[in-house]
């Protein structure tokens, strides 16, 4: 019978009585090879310390053996040496590396024959006590493990087998029980293994209240019943027909939306994991509403340099998004998170780049490592523009790290999994945000606020699309510009009528109103400018000091929303 393994993340209460492990015989067999370095051990023996801990230990509960090994074997303490989680603790703390060679099939005899016997304390006559085995090792074997392992299994052992850094995969797969998702594990190095505890202390927990310890399938609310459990949607969601998950976004029309996913494609993530990473893109494109007037999505891949995939609208539907997601190369190289929120900055979310002026802005940052360069500035400047930043880690990304990137409040905004075959599960979660965001308003997590500084920022951006739409007037008219607060986004809407081009600005949801600004159209000015030919090379200092001149004393404000360098570029 095999231990029970879920996936998704739970809330048991590993030292109160919410959470009782089966009684279990488990031997852990632990790699000690040259290769693995003394403070490298420290850490192995620090995560067999933590799973211990969530274990109900004793002669009627849960035995712990530990098998040392490296060219030879050595029987550290059988299931029968300790009765305590207190002497088997200072047990594992007094235990000492071998620094040998690598004989993992010899170890795996050993367990057979030995360390899962009568005479060594595992209680081999009674069915209701599983045999669960732990293998950590960091390379080849130097032995075959493929027979034993397998003679292990028939016996009756359900083994899960941890590699570490250089690792023969195929070893792995070979010694682990099926399925193999959720017995072998994968970490890059010795100082994240201990993030595997949480698995191990969730596979050994037991309890009635399924609810309670996550062990269920539903996407929003559980309710639990003895043994059982239902699942229901919070208040604006309907529950789907498989009876477990939410409608998260609204089948109507949706709301405007512009999602950019900043991903890291370094080494350090392995091609195997990219492809799920990508099927993680394309499970949040899923619960989008794709289209010119609702959600646009764009994607940048980033290692040690930048690369935009594809920019805000370039695909109009979800079909073409996710085509264009699977074929993504892999970039590998180095981790350039600071450079990579700088071009999402300066470039993902500009007009020219697709972005549409006054809609919400959201990036999805996903990396597996410390970045190599700064991140501060760029992450704080992104939140400061307004941007709704997510950051997702998986295996060696810097917690510190995500929560700088993300929006506040930061725990509903940043996310972690020690595995990439989880990442599904934040894709879950980060469906759901995007969606209320999307279709209820972005609010105080990331939406903009009614403060009369944002509403001009967005008045500036309206009014600079109101321009580009008016670039060839023949003379200078005047612009008015009118505002009601009365829906989350911004759009201009120009009135045909001359003189004067009416944009109104819809935004969040109690009435508000600011007064009538009257200019001439700065358009216009450069366009009169021009025919005067004041823009020459010899005298384009004089002309910007000119038109900012012109801007200040018809505005009367200090706006500076025409952005000096794109309107330079315009061939008006």
């Amino acid at each position: 019978m095999q231990i029970k393994w879920m996936s998704a993340p739970r809330v048991c209460d590993w030292k109160g009585t919410l959470c009782r492990t089966k009684p279990t015989d488990l031997v852990f067999i632990i790699d000690s090879s040259r290769s693995v370095r003394p403070h490298e051990f420290e850490k192995v023996k620090v995560f067999m310390s933590r799973v211990i801990e969530g274990l109900d230990v004793g002669p009627n509960s849960t035995r712990v053996g530990v098998i040392n090994y490296a060219s030879a074997v050595k029987n550290e303490f059988s299931l029968k040496t300790y009765q305590t989680k207190a002497a088997l603790l200072q047990a594992v703390r007094r235990i000492e590396p071998l620094s040998t060679g690598t004989m993992t099939g010899l170890a795996i005899q050993f367990a057979i024959s030995r360390a899962f016997s009568d005479s060594e304390g595992a209680r081999v006559r009674s069915p209701n006590f599983n045999k669960v085995a732990i293998v950590v090792t960091d390379g080849r074997p130097q032995d075959g493990v493929r027979d034993v392992a397998a003679r292990a299994r028939a016996a009756g052992i359900e083994i899960f087998a941890i590699g570490v850094g250089r690792v023969d995969m195929h070893t792995l797969r070979q010694i682990a029980s099926q399925p193999q998702d959720d017995h072998v594990d994968y970490v890059e190095s010795y100082s994240v293994i201990e993030k595997l505890t949480h698995k191990f202390q969730e596979a050994f927990c037991v309890v009635s209240d399924l609810c309670a310890t996550g062990d269920h399938d539903c996407e929003q609310i559980c309710i639990s019943s003895p043994g059982a459990y239902t699942c229901a949607c919070k208040e604006g969601f309907t529950l789907n027909s498989d009876g477990k998950t939410c409608s998260a976004c609204s089948s109507g029309s949706g709301s405007a939306l512009d999602l950019v996913f900043l991903i890291d494609g370094s080494k350090s993530v392995r091609p195997e994991n990219f492809e799920l990473v990508k099927k993680f893109i394309n499970q949040i494109v899923d619960s989008l509403e794709v289209s010119d007037k609702q959600a646009q999505v764009g994607l940048v891949q980033y290692s040690s340099s930048v690369r935009q995939e594809f920019p805000l609208g370039q695909f109009k539907n979800k079909k073409d998004i996710k085509a264009a997601v699977k074929k993504m190369a892999y970039m590998e190289k180095g981790t350039m998170t600071g450079q990579a929120l700088k071009y999402l900055i300066d470039s993902s979310f500009s007009i020219i780049n697709g972005a549409r002026p006054g809609v919400p802005k959201v990036g999805i940052v996903f990396t597996d490592g410390r970045s190599q360069d700064y991140i501060t500035d760029a992450a704080k400047k992104a939140k400061d523009l307004g941007f709704r930043m997510f950051a997702v880690g998986v295996g060696n990304a810097v917690e510190d790290e995500l929560r700088e990137i993300a929006s506040e409040p930061v725990a509903e905004h940043y996310f972690y999994t020690a595995d990439f075959r989880t990442i599904s599960n934040i894709g879950k979660k980060l469906q759901m945000k995007i969606c209320i965001g999307e279709s209820g308003g972005l609010g105080r997590t990331g939406g903009f606020s009614p403060s009369m500084e944002r509403l001009e920022a967005e008045e500036q951006k309206c009014l600079f699309r109101w321009m580009l739409e008016k670039a060839f007037c023949s003379q200078c008219t005047v612009g008015r510009v009118h505002g009601t607060m009365r829906h989350q986004q911004f759009r201009c809407i120009p009135e045909p009528q001359p003189p004067l081009h009416l944009s109104h600005l819809l935004l969040s949801q109690t009435a508000f109103s600011f007064p009538f600004l009257y200019f001439p159209s700065p358009l216009c000015l450069i366009q009169k400018l021009r025919i005067q030919n004041v823009p020459g090379p010899e005298n384009s200092q004089k002309y910007m000091r000119k038109r900012e001149m012109l801007l200040k004393e018809n505005l009367g404000v200090d706006l500076f929303w025409l952005n000096l360098k794109i309107i330079t570029k315009l061939d008006i």
